[in-house]
């Protein structure tokens, strides 16, 4: 008999369907070859945050009706951010210990909703996140989207007023980002944008994040910057947004020029607007221009040093994103501020 050693594989074994998202720098769901993979050490967690794999485990029993069954686990990570096995066997060994080894057909479901009961492993997202991982859900599982859909959609025709924000619910801009394929939503997302508050368009953008953006969103986004960019009091919670809302733009260019705009504004040096760059559209880091104009401003952060320093670390966890950084920060022609930041933070590494 094969040794079962991945949490996967154990929870298979009940004969549930099982599917995997990351719940870290966006909720996007991960292929269980994927995930699997990752388990057995092949290769590093996709996306990595704080140096550590957040991800949710959803699983259903085939041959009943009841509503999914979802654990939110983080795992800690090592220097090439692949998961600690001795985390992992841990977990396995809390989890095995409280379902215990006889799991009954009729009790099963219980079991395994108490078994992360006191799990140092398991964790509970922010509302915000468990609203987007919801819509994402009901889209997946082809269920009807939550009772704030209709009135999110309402009130992002504009008919209301659009100062009639504070009656929106959160759930409901997550069910209309999740769904902008349908009912006509990403025109209708597209023409709001420029009107909207700065509020309602915050939220809107932290949900777009995980959602593929069509290109007359992305454009929306692009002319309300440029809007915003031409203020006298700039709102950078606003631009981080719209970072945010452009990470998985259809796009790449239009993405990359809502980025450039932004950083090169005397507010692109706020840890926000940096924040956003490196946690939601980190590929963009790939093209040496941006890069190079992200280094440099990170170096003169809002924040100061110890935000370039946990920045960067966090960047270098990112699978494919070592080498490009490592090398931006040795570039000669970098500017004497970025050199003194980089210096700063290799003289912490050497005192550690």
């Amino acid at each position: 008999m094969q040794q079962i050693s991945t949490i996967t594989e154990f929870l298979e074994t009940s004969g549930a369907r099982l599917r995997f998202f990351d719940m870290g720098r966006r909720v996007v769901k991960l292929s269980r070859e994927r995930f699997l993979q990752f388990e057995k050490n092949d290769i590093p967690y996709p996306f990595p945050l704080q140096q550590q794999a957040w991800f949710a485990l959803l699983f259903q029993d085939k041959s009943s009706q009841q509503e999914p069954l979802i654990w939110f686990l983080r795992m800690p990570l090592d220097e090439q951010g692949k998961l600690l096995q001795a985390a992992r066997d841990d977990f396995m060994h809390r989890l095995i210990e409280r379902i215990g080894e006889k799991m009954q057909a009729d009790s099963e479901g219980q079991q395994l909703e108490s078994a992360l009961q006191d799990n140092p492993y398991s964790f509970k997202p922010k509302d915000e996140r468990m609203a987007v991982f919801h819509a994402r859900i009901s889209r997946l599982l082809n269920a009807p989207p939550s009772r704030f859909y209709e009135h999110a959609r309402h009130y992002f025709s504009g008919q209301p007023g659009w100062e009639q924000w504070s009656f929106v619910g959160y759930q409901g801009i997550a069910d209309l980002a999740a769904r902008l394929d349908q009912d006509k939503n990403e025109s209708l997302v597209a023409g709001a944008i420029n009107e909207l508050p700065n509020q309602p368009l915050i939220a809107l953008c932290h949900c777009l994040e995980n959602e593929t953006v069509s290109a007359p969103v992305c454009q929306a986004l692009l002319e309300r910057v440029e809007r915003e960019l031409q203020q006298p009091d700039k709102d950078p919670s606003l631009l981080a947004a719209a970072i945010r809302g452009s990470a998985r733009a259809d796009s790449a260019e239009l993405q990359r020029r809502i980025i450039k705009q932004i950083l090169h504004a005397p507010d692109g040096n706020h840890i926000e607007i940096l924040t956003a760059v490196s946690g939601r559209a980190w590929e963009q880091l790939l093209d040496s221009e941006v890069r190079q104009l992200f280094l440099e401003r990170l170096a003169e952060n809002s924040a100061g040093q110890e935000a370039f320093n946990l920045c960067i670390a966090d960047l270098l966890y990112l699978p494919g994103m070592r080498q490009p950084i490592l090398t931006a920060v040795r570039d000669p022609d970098r500017s004497e501020q970025l050199s003194t930041a980089i210096g700063a933070l290799f003289q912490k590494i050497t005192q550690q």
